[in-house]
């Protein structure tokens, strides 16, 4: 399977490494940080700050094809995302790359419960597909993250849904 583009971005390249050494350094260097980075790093200050100055920014893409929610639902931060859902993020975004990842598909992957509240709250859908066929709850029970898989379930998640080769939430339960 070919690799994603690169973000362009070190703090980035270094948050999707779990290199958190070089984001703190990078972090010192540079404090100005593009909405991209802000939301991957929880900076919501710097996100709010983004966004005053442009709101249009919410609904722009990072060069490896996500937006900012997608990143603040991949790495957590709950904060970020609620500002970003306040100013009319699209909690149903399908990322531009061969993915094809919603910030739902993001939160449940990194195992953000909180995030995945937010944005089921605020519409995202449950049952969204992504490349491979796989849905949210898929990754919430490899995982093996029983409040996130209840909440999609109570969502109305679909617990028989299969991917493209034919696994259900039942065995991605029996193989974590």
């Amino acid at each position: 399977m070919s690799e994603l583009p690169s973000p362009g971005s070190e703090i980035l390249d270094a948050l999707y490494r779990g290199d958190q050494s070089t984001v703190q350094a990078q972090l010192a260097e540079s404090p100005d940080l593009t909405l991209y980075e802000a939301a991957a790093v929880g900076d919501a200050a710097r996100v709010h700050e983004l966004l005053l100055l442009e709101p249009g920014f919410v609904d722009q893409w990072s060069p490896d094809g996500f937006t900012a929610l997608h990143l603040a639902a991949f790495f957590g931060n709950d904060d970020v995302a609620a500002e970003l859902l306040q100013r009319g993020a699209d909690a149903n975004a399908v990322s531009q790359n061969r993915l094809s990842v919603q910030p739902l598909h993001s939160a449940a992957a990194g195992g953000h419960t909180g995030v995945a509240r937010l944005l089921l709250e605020h519409g995202a859908d449950p049952n969204a597909r992504q490349e491979g066929g796989f849905v949210p709850i898929h990754a919430a029970a490899q995982s093996g993250n029983d409040e996130l898989y209840e909440l999609l379930v109570a969502a109305g998640a679909d617990q028989e849904a299969a991917t493209d080769d034919g696994r259900t939430a039942a065995d991605f339960r029996e193989s974590s």
